[in-house]
């Protein structure tokens, strides 16, 4: 399967200065500057829909316009997309579950991707989110060629008798300089990868009709392929997080065993949401943040939503490919190439992420280059609609809505949230053979800071709400399902959610609370119940899900109805289909069988449905659950600025200001 396609890059202008390389690129070689994003999730304009102000520090059009500086000053350069682009944002959701697409119209993001000047994408899992039907609609529009190597409508034997989805790869050529002022043509294959989970997270549009290979088995198999086709240099769009440096099979976070495999030259990651190279990596076998390598191939991660722009230099040389470069060199490692006399081999590059936007002293941010015009132009009629599909009125609050102690204490939005689903359920189910059963909701915080920075939670004042505020409490395109699960099950899901939390000794200072590597929306709180956490013992599960304590148990006094809930007792847990089909590896979750209710609507309606209905509503925060005392310890975390206008009131919890955090975060203290 060979696509091959050239094209010069887009026309741009730039004020970098021409010809100059980054430390690591090979100085005064010609060279290739891959530039990248991940993680759009359906973010063009530098707005925030949700709070409804300006973001200067997300979106495409942000991207797009530093991506042209940094074309400009890179004569031979493609502008790449490592997936989960088409959904995440108020503007992605009016196009996937709102009105659709009517005859003629481009997809948005694909508009915007085009004016853009892409050169090449791959999927991630959230491509899928509105089904199939809807993918294939969008992806016909584009003006560059989408690849996935790994994602089949059928399994064949291996990886290249399945029947693809998409082409796994393509090659792109660009003129580099090649000596006594001629140019040569640089053959650029790009392959495509996206987390084998996707099946499981999106199993009510693609079971049966989907297929996700091992991302390293797929690439054994068709990187050699793209070699013998001619790709002098190699990338990976791998819509894969930076994991285990060791391969399992159907590991989500690849990143490291792909970057080992011979034949592969760069890798772009994605998925997780981080930065690299970025601090959050340091010290990590295997990756250099100094040299923005992973096991010694050049790479990035360039955030989520715009927020960073992901560039690779590699410098080039005239001749056969060598053999790979050691794993740390700095060498990237081409083995398998077929180069030849007249071609290139790639000799050695680096990675960086950079910012689109940085923040000043005073706490503002400053934009590292203007907006697109074009991209922007290409949002601007949507825009418009999705302003306006956001300010219909959805009911009124009488309590303000806010999620900026929701890791740590009793929070109104998820008991809100909790409100309107076992509402729903209970009137599904009413009649039926799981009428009599005890229905408890399992809800996580949607936005709780953590990797989308310190604007990223929930903030409503009292009074009118719009379809904006619903948004905002519940900003994904799930649905509600129900489980019969039995008490120890429960219990156990308590315990995987309690993983949120580092261990604490006994009599600690300031000792760090949340685990950075566990996301808040894994952090289910169970309505319907009470329950202690015991920060004194080590966290049954990681932040991974996997069971690395079989003998501790943290979750403790955990009640029903006032009274000991019973291991034996048949109860139903209200969840999303997400997690019900095992996304966040949540014991219990995963199996058919359990799932006594699922399907349309999705939770977002079946809030604004609760809202509507119930009139003025009085969300007061539910005390679920309370750490277990530990006398004279205190904690730290951190939240938002606002949380400072949101301290809760004397009898709840013991938390007080402690400075700032980094980012623009606040820091708070937690006496225990």
């Amino acid at each position: 399967m060979q696509h091959v396609r050239t094209a010069p890059p887009p026309d741009a202008g730039g004020a970098l200065p021409a010809g100059a390389a980054p430390p690591g690129a090979g100085a005064g070689r010609p060279r290739l500057r891959l530039i990248a994003t991940t993680d759009l999730h359906a973010t063009i304009l530098p707005w925030d829909y949700f709070a409804d102000r300006p973001a200067p520090g997300i979106g495409l059009a942000r991207a797009a316009g530093l991506a042209r500086r940094l074309r400009a000053a890179a004569p031979a350069s493609l502008l790449l997309d490592n997936g989960d682009f088409l959904q995440g944002s108020p503007l992605g959701d009016l196009v996937g579950i709102g009105r659709g697409l009517a005859a003629g119209e481009v997809h948005p993001v694909i508009a915007a991707m085009n004016a853009a000047g892409y050169d090449a994408a791959t999927i991630g899992n959230h491509e899928f989110d509105y089904g199939l039907p809807f993918l294939e609609r969008a992806l016909a529009d584009a003006r560059f060629p989408v690849v996935s190597a790994n994602a089949a409508l059928a399994l064949g034997a291996g990886p290249r008798q399945d029947r693809l989805l998409l082409p796994p790869w393509v090659i792109v050529e660009r003129a580099l300089a090649g000596g006594a002022g001629g140019e040569r043509p640089l053959r650029v294959g790009l392959i495509g990868f996206l987390p084998p989970q996707t099946t499981m997270w999106n199993a009510r549009h693609l079971a049966g009709r989907l297929f996700v290979r091992d991302i390293v088995e797929a690439a054994r198999a068709f990187v050699p392929e793209l070699r013998e086709a001619g790709a002098e240099v190699v990338v990976a769009l791998a819509h894969t997080g930076i994991g285990a440096a060791r391969h399992a099979p159907g590991m989500e976070d690849a990143a490291l065993p792909l970057a080992r495999l011979p034949g592969i030259d760069v890798v772009l990651a994605g998925h997780s949401h981080l930065v690299f190279p970025g601090a959050a990596f340091a010290g990590r076998p295997g990756l250099s943040v100094a040299r923005g390598t992973i096991a010694g191939r050049p790479a990035v991660m360039a955030g989520a939503g715009g927020s960073h722009l992901g560039s690779v230099d590699v410098a080039v040389a005239a001749g056969a490919a060598g053999a790979a470069g050691a794993e740390g060199a700095g060498a990237t490692g081409g083995a398998g190439a077929t180069g030849g006399a007249g071609g290139w081999r790639p000799e050695r590059g680096r990675g960086r992420a950079r910012p689109v936007a940085r923040r000043r002293a005073g706490g503002g941010m400053r934009a590292a280059a203007p907006a697109c015009p074009a991209v922007s132009a290409a949002a601007r009629p949507w825009d418009a609609e999705v302003r306006a599909a956001l300010d219909r009125p959805a009911g009124t609050t009488r309590t303000a809505l806010q999620s900026y102690f929701a890791l740590v204490a009793p929070d109104p939005v998820l008991a809100l949230v909790a409100a309107a689903q076992t509402a729903h359920v209970r009137a599904r189910l009413a009649g039926g053979a799981a009428a009599g059963r005890a229905i408890l909701a399992a809800v996580a915080p949607a936005r709780a800071g953590g990797r989308g920075g310190p604007a990223n939670y929930a903030d409503i004042a009292a009074g009118p709400l719009t379809m904006r505020d619903v948004a905002q409490l519940f900003p994904y395109p799930n649905q509600p399902c129900a489980l019969a699960l039995s008490g120890a099950e429960v219990a156990e899901w308590l315990e995987r959610a309690a993983g949120q939390f580092l261990r604490v000794r006994p009599g600690a200072q300031d000792a760090a609370l949340i685990d950075p590597a566990f996301p808040c929306h894994n952090f289910d709180v169970v309505h319907g119940l009470g329950y202690t956490i015991d920060l004194a013992r080590p966290a049954r599960y990681d932040a991974e899900g996997r069971l690395v304590e079989p003998g501790s148990r943290r979750v403790g006094a955990i009640t029903l109805a006032g009274r000991p809930l019973d291991p034996a007792e048949a109860v139903i847990l209200v969840t999303s289909d997400y997690r019900a089909a095992g996304g966040g590896g949540f014991p219990g979750a995963g199996a058919a069988r359990r799932v006594v209710l699922a399907g349309p609507p999705t939770c977002r309606e079946v809030l604004a449905a609760h809202l509507a209905r119930a009139g003025p509503v009085e969300s007061s925060p539910v005390e679920v659950w309370r750490f277990a005392p530990m006398p004279g310890t205190t904690v730290v975390f951190d939240s938002g600025p606002g949380a400072l206008a949101h301290l809760p009131a004397p009898g709840g919890r013991a938390i007080a200001p402690a400075g700032d955090g980094e980012g623009g975060f606040r820091r708070f203290r937690l006496a225990l």
